[in-house]
């Protein structure tokens, strides 16, 4: 979603729009020309906290870096002076990989200060309800309060597909793997078709037939930049309903059809949802993009190779109990990077 703001108010007011959720304690970084990621960090408390911080960005920065490359340092804070020792820091290791920082800005909900030039002012309604109607017109979903709420949007009633569970994996043993795989293959083309949720029973088989990696690859293969919308629709709705025992392979799925839109936040809040005792190799090829700033649109070049040694990266993804994840979030059409709250 590109948006054109004149004023510090209105880049304010845009972030929650670009991330998809209202950022609390958080440096956003916002790239005034492509290439470079928006990414958002959990702002750091302590000198090393800023370095742990560099350390994670510097390499997709610098992968990215090109000559002319700037972006604008956004601190969303109670603490003015943290925002100010953190935002200076991170403009100085950037300028180290070729980026400069023209903008640094620090805001707590009613004001805003750039630090570079001493220019203050209020975040205005108006700003806000200017922003808030241009993203309605692209069709953009409003961001969430929180990105608490993102992640608990993803949290549905597990029961009804529960208890249909072991009546489908008894009718899944009776039948045959590619037998399954067309099923799930003409249900998908079906829900694309109509976009209407699947039932309990069928959500059941869906989830059971998914169990089978090549099934889960057919499945894969099929989503696109053309159809990542449906994708999502369906992989979020299932996310929402599988029981823990199959909910990895649909949340991979959402994680990487959200990636492949550009949604990094709503990617890394489906990773969320793989259970901590179920380590999943698609969960660390989504993992591993973001953390990497892999562009959406360098997947057809790179699949081949990371489908290959999915198999080798069983145990690198293990997503942490919940209220221990980092809170590590990129927004849409960006490559993406990544950060954990420092000391978590």
């Amino acid at each position: 979603m590109d948006l054109v703001v004149q004023s510090p108010d209105e880049l304010l007011a845009a972030v929650p729009h670009v991330l998809g959720f209202k950022p609390e304690e958080s440096i956003v970084l916002v790239p005034f020309r492509p290439g470079l990621p928006i990414t958002r960090v959990d702002l750091p408390r302590t000198a090393a906290d800023r370095e742990e911080v560099w350390d994670a960005l510097s390499g997709p920065y610098g992968r990215h870096a090109l000559p002319g490359s700037c972006v604008g340092i956004v601190c969303i804070t109670q603490d003015r002076r943290n925002a100010e020792l953190a935002s200076q820091h991170l403009s100085n290791r950037l300028e180290t990989v070729g980026i400069t920082s023209h903008l640094r800005l620090w805001a707590d909900g009613e004001r805003w200060r750039e630090f570079n030039t001493g220019a203050t002012g209020l975040q205005t309604q108006e700003a806000a309800e200017r922003i808030a109607a241009k993203t309605v017109l692209t069709g953009s979903v409003q961001p969430a309060a929180s990105r608490e709420s993102l992640s608990a949007s993803l949290v549905g009633d597990r029961e009804p597909i529960a208890q249909v569970l072991e009546t489908a994996r008894k009718e899944a043993a009776a039948s045959t793997p590619s037998a399954e795989r067309d099923w799930a293959l003409d249900r998908l083309e079906q829900f694309h078709a109509d976009g209407n949720r699947l039932s309990d029973v069928d959500g059941a088989r869906m989830l059971v037939a998914l169990e089978t990696i090549s099934t889960r690859d057919a499945l894969w293969e099929d989503m696109s930049t053309q159809n990542t919308a449906s994708h999502i629709a369906l992989w979020r709705d299932l996310t929402r309903r599988a029981p823990e025992e199959v909910r990895a392979a649909p949340a991979s799925m959402l994680g990487f059809a959200s990636w492949l839109r550009g949604d990094g936040a709503k990617a890394w809040c489906a990773l969320d949802q793989v259970p901590v005792d179920r380590p999943y190799s698609m969960a660390a090829i989504v993992a591993s993009a973001l953390q990497n700033g892999l562009h959406p649109r360098e997947w057809e070049r790179h699949q081949a190779q990371m489908r290959e040694v999915a198999s080798e990266l069983d145990e690198s993804f293990v997503p942490k109990p919940p209220g221990q994840n980092a809170q590590r979030d990129v927004p849409r059409t960006q490559p993406s990077t990544d950060r954990s709250a420092p000391g978590r």
